[in-house]
């Protein structure tokens, strides 16, 4: 008897939303599915059991349940919705007082692991000069430099492109960014106006170096900025991840690149190595630990993937 009113219910349910709602055929359809599945969910321990009697406990359970099936979020909450439009109908009807959905919230949604490159990549994208190109020619120089600088502090390309040569504070220009070529470091002005201080390996040093050499061939007419356009003004974000890309697709990555390819990978192999989650969130200019804590996933993920590859014990069995 119990099976004959749920499918009443269902039936009823979907009716009204071709004939009072209009649904697309294939929406419909989606409903019908989810809430098949509810009702698999109700009847499971009890055939007996209606759509009538389900209670607020029970839906949290089915949602868990879909959660440990490896269902994600976008999809549970999905399910979720199509369930309390069902159940807010079903009070409509007066078969229940109230609606068990309500108050019920799918998983958050996990946030994307940032892109970060093999430590022989990333290294090979800043050092490796691009065929054909003359590596000695000033824009060639500016791009080395960037992208050593990039990856050696983990800069915002925002950030990277703020930098004058020098510091710089007149009567209506104060310097955002500079290097500090005594201190092997960079001064940058993060999110919220914050300065912060980030060292400089001895590779971006050399390439700095190795640019300002002919910088001032290019120059124009602001003498601050660090780095340039073709035309001799300060180079736009734009232009450096266009740049960057171009070069990634000369020297043969697999992959396309961005700016922030580079810091997520600067702050994972920096992580990898010294294992010092503090120095990181410092060095990227996160006002919170959290932010920087999704590195460590990232290290994980190395870490397992050199298990499965060389423990004989971890090998999975073949399908």
């Amino acid at each position: 008897m119990s099976l004959v009113s749920n499918q009443a219910y269902l039936d009823g349910y979907l009716d009204n939303l071709i004939s009072q709602r209009q649904l697309a055929p294939l929406t419909t359809v989606s409903y019908r599915r989810d809430l098949l599945e509810l009702i698999a969910f109700a009847t499971a321990s009890d055939n007996q059991a209606t759509l009538t009697g389900v209670t607020h406990f029970q839906i949290r359970k089915f949602a868990a349940q879909l959660h440990a099936q490896g269902l994600n979020a976008r999809s549970i909450a999905r399910k979720l919705s199509a369930w309390r439009g069902f159940f807010t109908w079903l009070s409509e009807q007066n078969a229940i007082t109230s609606n068990p959905v309500d108050g019920i919230k799918a998983p958050k949604r996990s946030k994307p692991l940032p892109k970060a490159l093999a430590a022989d990549d990333a290294v090979r994208l800043v050092a490796e000069h691009a065929p054909g190109k003359n590596a000695d020619s000033a824009m060639q120089l500016c791009n080395h430099a960037m992208f050593e600088l990039l990856y050696s502090s983990g800069l915002r390309v925002s950030e990277l492109v703020g930098l004058d040569v020098r510091y710089a504070q007149e009567a209506r220009y104060i310097s955002a960014g500079w290097i500090d070529f005594d201190a092997h470091e960079v001064m940058v002005t993060g999110k919220g106006n914050k300065m912060r201080t980030v060292p400089i390996g001895q590779a971006a040093m050399d390439a700095l170096k190795a640019w300002l050499a002919v910088r001032d061939t290019l120059v124009k007419l602001d003498p601050h900025p660090l780095f340039l356009s073709e035309r001799g003004t300060r180079v736009s974000t734009r232009v450096v991840q266009l740049r960057l890309k171009a070069h990634g697709q000369a020297i043969g990555l697999p992959t396309d690149v961005h700016p922030h390819v580079l810091r997520h990978s600067f702050a994972s192999h920096v992580l990898q190595s010294s294992g010092d989650l503090r120095a990181v969130q410092e060095m990227l200019g996160h006002a919170s630990i959290a932010a920087t804590q999704i590195y460590t996933s990232l290290d994980f993920q190395r870490l397992a993937q050199v298990y499965d590859a060389a423990h004989p014990r971890a090998k999975k069995k073949p399908a």
